[in-house]
């Protein structure tokens, strides 16, 4: 019968499956490369959808598929998926990897102390900075590429009048919506609404300018949507916010969004209201949050860009080994959403 074996996490809420072995070559010298033959294989595509799909996922999982890294310069690669396929960038998802990389054995870690697992993702190279205490992992933080202001002030015509939008590069490409100036809230009780206004976004942008990747085509598009508010600041060099990210198709971050925090502080520190050495304190639509700081500025193809360390921290929900009996009609499954 076939099988598939998984760890599963979550990072501040938002579930991350990992599978090492899916028992499906996947051709390609780079990640990058890997993740487009992933989207054109049939046999990927179905792995993909066994272990995201309902009966043995949801409409909102997320996961990936462990591959080699690109050289020797990383630990291992990975191709991060979810309901619509597979994309370029995935925080939380580096937060869990590097915790089990660690809690797993496959990094080698001090009892206390700090290790760097470096993984190679379609949009480049990035850290998992995993830090340990007398045996126990206790917090993870998540080093980026560089993230750089595409576009501000875009007006996108919605359902709920024109919205105007920041446009930013985190890995992916985000819009970004202040909430309040359409008179919504990020709570639960909105899910419906919010998810529906930035899928809404989503679509009127993908295909526009403002989405196409300065450098590197296979990474154009808009990836989500990034409704966010205003929190009171509680200290001078904090600045607080709440988001709900729609990514891919309708999909609900129940994390603050690893890349998209990356996307925020580009576009708050370009904008001047992320100040030097302050920090974001990211909250989510389930009560999580991240903080985030600047590491490095620099510029990628002329645009202003930062390296951007996020911190939070990802917990083990179980292991799974799937099965897929030969006569189930309902293989690879379905979502319905």
């Amino acid at each position: 019968m076939e099988t598939y074996r998984t760890a599963d996490y979550h990072t501040a809420g938002e579930p991350f499956r990992i599978v090492t072995e899916i028992g499906t070559p996947i051709p390609g010298e780079t990640v990058a490369e890997r993740r487009v033959h992933a989207m054109n294989s049939a046999a990927i595509e179905r792995v993909r959808r066994i272990l995201c799909f309902e009966p043995r996922g949801h409409a909102d999982m997320y996961g990936g598929f462990i591959t080699p890294p690109d050289d020797d310069g990383a630990d291992f690669g990975v191709l991060f998926w979810h309901k619509d396929g597979f994309s370029t960038a995935c925080g939380h998802g580096t937060i869990a990897l590097g915790v089990w990389a660690v809690e797993s054995g496959l990094a080698e870690a001090p009892a206390t102390g700090t290790t760097d697992v470096v993984i190679d993702v379609p949009s480049g190279r990035v850290t998992a900075r995993v830090h340990t205490e007398e045996g126990r992992v206790t917090a993870a933080d998540f080093v980026n590429v560089p993230g750089y202001v595409l576009a501000t002030g875009v007006t996108v015509p919605t359902s709920r009048g024109e919205v105007t939008v920041d446009v930013t590069y985190g890995g992916a490409i985000y819009a970004q919506l202040d909430v309040t100036t359409v008179g919504e809230s990020i709570h639960p009780s909105r899910t419906g609404d919010l998810i529906a206004l930035g899928r809404e976004i989503k679509w009127a942008l993908n295909d526009s300018p403002v989405a196409e990747h300065p450098v590197d085509d296979r990474l154009s598009g808009i990836y989500g949507t990034i409704l966010f508010e205003d929190l009171p600041r509680q200290r001078p060099d904090v600045v607080s916010q709440r988001n709900a990210t729609i990514f891919a198709d309708g999909e609900l971050d129940r994390s603050p969004c690893g890349s998209g925090t990356c996307a925020r502080v580009a576009t708050l520190t370009v904008s001047g209201v992320l100040a030097e050495d302050a920090v974001l304190e990211h909250g989510s639509i389930v009560g999580s949050s991240f903080t985030a700081r600047v590491l490095e500025r620099t510029e990628v193809a002329g645009y202003e860009a930062v390296v951007t360390q996020v911190s939070g921290m990802a917990y083990p929900t179980g292991e799974s080994i799937f099965t897929v009996d030969p006569h189930d009609p309902l293989v690879p499954g379905f979502v319905l959403r």
